[in-house]
C-alpha cells in the first residue's frame, strides 16, 4: 500500500512535466514566429520608405519649378547675458589683426517677421561666421535658417558665402534646404537694419529669392 501512494504521484508529476514542456514549446513557436512576422514587417515597411522616398525625389526633379520670395529680420545679440553670437576659436594673429582675422563665431540668432524682436518669431538663424578677410571686414558664413512657425514649420535654408559688412545688398548663395525648400537654389540678400554699439545689439535684413519645386508640402509665400 506503502509503495502504491508514492507511485502514483511520481506518475502524474511526469505528466504534469510533459504537458509543461508541451506548453513551453508552443510558447517558443509562437514567439518565433512574431519575432519574424515582426522582423518581416520591418523590412517591408523599410522598402515601402526607401521606395516613397525615392518616388518623392523623381517627383521633385520632374516638377515644374517656381520661384519664391522670403522677406525677415534677425536679431544678433553679441553681448549682454543673453547673448546669442559666441566666439568659439581664433587665431594666433586675430588680436593684433584690424579685421579680426581667423576668429569664428557661433551663432543662434532669433529670426522674426519685423525688426521689432517682440515681432512675430519665425525660427531661429543657426551656424558658424568666420572673419575671412585680411584686409576687409569680410565674413565667410555658413547659416541655416530653421523655421519654426506657420506652414514652413520644421523646414530649413541653408545659406553660404562672403558678407562684407560694410556693404549694402550683400549677396549670399542659398545651397539648399529641407522640408518645403527641398532641392531650394536661390540667393539671399543682406542688409544691416540697425546696430547699437553700447549694447552690441544688431538687426538684420534678409530678403531670400528661391527657386524650388513644388513637391505638396505648399508653394513659398512672397511677402
Amino acid at each position: 500500500m506503502t509503495e502504491k501512494m508514492f507511485g502514483q504521484p511520481s506518475t502524474q508529476s511526469s505528466c504534469l512535466r510533459d504537458k509543461g514542456n508541451y506548453r513551453m514549446g508552443k510558447l517558443n513557436i509562437i514567439l518565433m514566429l512574431f519575432s519574424l512576422m515582426m522582423a518581416l514587417l520591418g523590412a517591408f515597411a523599410d522598402a515601402q520608405m526607401n521606395m516613397l522616398e525615392e518616388e518623392g525625389l523623381r517627383n521633385l526633379c520632374q516638377g515644374n519649378e517656381k520661384v519664391g520670395k522670403l522677406h525677415f529680420y534677425v536679431q544678433d545679440v553679441l553681448g549682454g547675458p543673453n547673448a546669442t553670437v559666441w566666439e568659439v576659436a581664433r587665431a594666433e594673429i586675430t588680436s593684433n589683426s584690424p579685421t579680426s582675422f581667423g576668429q569664428v563665431r557661433v551663432i543662434d540668432d532669433l529670426m522674426t517677421a519685423e525688426p521689432d524682436s517682440s515681432s512675430a518669431r519665425l525660427g531661429r538663424a543657426q551656424g558658424l561666421v568666420t572673419f575671412a578677410d585680411l584686409e576687409n571686414s569680410g565674413l565667410a558664413m555658413n547659416i541655416n535658417f530653421i523655421f519654426t512657425a506657420g506652414i514652413y514649420n520644421g523646414s530649413t535654408l541653408s545659406v553660404l558665402g562672403r558678407n562684407l559688412m560694410t556693404e549694402q545688398n550683400r549677396e549670399l548663395a542659398v545651397v539648399g534646404g529641407t522640408g518645403i525648400f527641398r532641392l531650394a537654389r536661390g540667393y539671399a540678400i543682406s542688409n544691416t537694419y540697425s546696430y547699437d554699439t553700447v549694447t552690441s545689439y544688431g538687426v538684420l535684413e534678409y530678403t531670400l529669392y528661391i527657386a524650388y519645386v513644388e513637391s505638396g508640402f505648399g508653394p513659398i509665400a512672397s511677402h
